[in-house]
C-alpha cells in the first residue's frame, strides 16, 4: 500500500491512497486502534483526513503511526460503531427501466440486487448528508446520464458507475433514479446530522408509496 503523507494544517494530515479499497481498509485499521487524540477520520475516494488534538497526538507522532499502521487482517471496522441505516424505498424512479436495460436485466431484477446488496458509505460529498455507497455484491457499473438534470428531488435513490446514492435535498445531478425515500438524511438538529455517515452499514427496505 502507497501512502503519501501531506501536512494540513496544525492538526491533520491527509493521506494520499491508490485507491477506494485501500482508503477503506487504511479507515477500518485507523478505526480499530482508536488512538488516543484522533478527533475525526474523513475518507474520499484516494484520501483519508486524519485530524487530531496535536496536545495529545502530535504532528510526528501522527505521522509516524500513518507510516507504520498495518492494514492487512483487520477486521472491517466500517459501522462497527454506528447503528445501521435503514433507508425505506419506493422503486419507481424514472430512470429503473432504462437503467434495467442498459444493464441486461430486468427492472424488478435490478431492484432484487439493490435490496439484497450489503451497502457500506465509503466516504461523503457533493452535498450535505450525501454518501457514496458501496457494495462487495454489486456487481453493475451503471453508466451516468448522457445530461445531467437541472433538478433531482430530495430523497431520490440513485446509482452511478459502482456507487448507489440518495439525494439529500433537490439539486442537479446526473445519477439514474431508480426509487425514492422519504428518509430524512441530513438535519443539522441532530447529534449526528448525516444519517449516511462515512462507515455505515446501510440497508435498503422496499415499501408501497
Amino acid at each position: 500500500m502507497t501512502r503519501r503523507l501531506l501536512p494540513s494544517g496544525e492538526a491533520a494530515v491527509l493521506v494520499e491512497c491508490d485507491g477506494l479499497d485501500e482508503v477503506l481498509a487504511l479507515h477500518d485499521a485507523l478505526a480499530a486502534e482508536g488512538r488516543p487524540g484522533v478527533v475525526e477520520l474523513v475518507p474520499a475516494a484516494r484520501t483519508v483526513l486524519v485530524a487530531v488534538d496535536p496536545a495529545v497526538l502530535p504532528l510526528e507522532s501522527l505521522e509516524t503511526w500513518l507510516r507504520r499502521v498495518r492494514v492487512e487482517g483487520v477486521v472491517t471496522a466500517g459501522g462497527a460503531a454506528l447503528d445501521d441505516a435503514v433507508v425505506p424505498v419506493v422503486y419507481d424512479g424514472d430512470d429503473l427501466d432504462e437503467t434495467a436495460e442498459l444493464l441486461g436485466v430486468s427492472p424488478e431484477s435490478l431492484v432484487a440486487r439493490h435490496l439484497a446488496a450489503s451497502w457500506r458509505v465509503a466516504f461523503g460529498g457533493f452535498a450535505p448528508g450525501f454518501g457514496y455507497l458501496v457494495s462487495d455484491d454489486w456487481p453493475f457499473d451503471v453508466p451516468r446520464l448522457g445530461a445531467p438534470r437541472a433538478r433531482v428531488p430530495a430523497g431520490a435513490v440513485a446509482l452511478a458507475g459502482g456507487f448507489a446514492g440518495v439525494y439529500p435535498r433537490q439539486s442537479p445531478g446526473g445519477w439514474r433514479l431508480i426509487g425514492r425515500t422519504d428518509a430524512v438524511l441530513w438535519d443539522a438538529a441532530r447529534v449526528e446530522p448525516a444519517m449516511l455517515a462515512p462507515g455505515r452499514r446501510v440497508r435498503f427496505e422496499r415499501v408501497t408509496g
